[in-house]
């Protein structure tokens, strides 16, 4: 065994163990009540000496491994029916300011265009009705405040309808498992 050794290769001896009378010396740090350094796990040698001057005996090869994409199955077995009430309710409400507002510039563009003195043209011309005018019966207030009634009640059959389908899936996840979705890590 000895003539595989070269004489640059450093031979390891086990660790003489302490007497148990004796009291263990610090593996870290100077014998003479200096402070302790601590270790870097660096590849430098500089900073991967240890305190006295020598190198450690041991080092691990410096592989670095690609991290690979992690997948989850996970299973949606109960929804919180409060919590999609909660969420029902303000994204139906944003949704009723959205259709508020959109049906006013859809009005005004219509105005502007001249949809409704052409359509008050035309019915005055059939002879219909000679003091008709659509602008009249279909104001900007008019058709804000039918929109504004229209979007309370649909924030309402919203919010109740989402919470009952809440209700419904946990009893339908409880026979059948819930939805089972798989998540990955990209």
């Amino acid at each position: 065994m000895s003539e595989n050794l070269e004489g640059n290769e450093p031979v390891i001896q086990p660790a003489a163990v302490p007497p148990a009378n004796e009291p263990a010396e610090p593996l870290i740090g100077s014998r003479q009540g200096a402070p302790r350094v601590a270790r870097s796990v660096s590849s430098d040698p500089e900073e991967s000496a240890l305190p006295n001057g020598s190198t450690p005996t041991t080092t691990r090869p410096n592989v670095r491994r690609t991290p690979r994409a992690r997948r989850m199955s996970l299973s949606l077995t109960r929804v919180d029916a409060w919590s999609v009430a909660k969420v029902s309710f303000m994204l139906s409400i944003a949704g009723a300011i959205i259709q508020i507002v959109a049906a006013a510039i859809v009005w005004l563009l219509l105005d502007a265009v001249g949809v409704f003195n052409q359509l008050t043209q035309i019915v005055s011309a059939t002879g219909l009705n000679a003091d008709f005018d659509l602008k009249n019966v279909l104001s900007l207030t008019t058709v804000v405040s039918g929109m504004t009634i229209f979007s309370i009640v649909e924030v309402v059959l919203f919010t109740l309808l989402t919470t009952i389908i809440a209700l419904i899936y946990n009893v339908v996840s409880s026979l059948v498992g819930g939805v089972h979705l798989t998540l990955g890590d990209d």
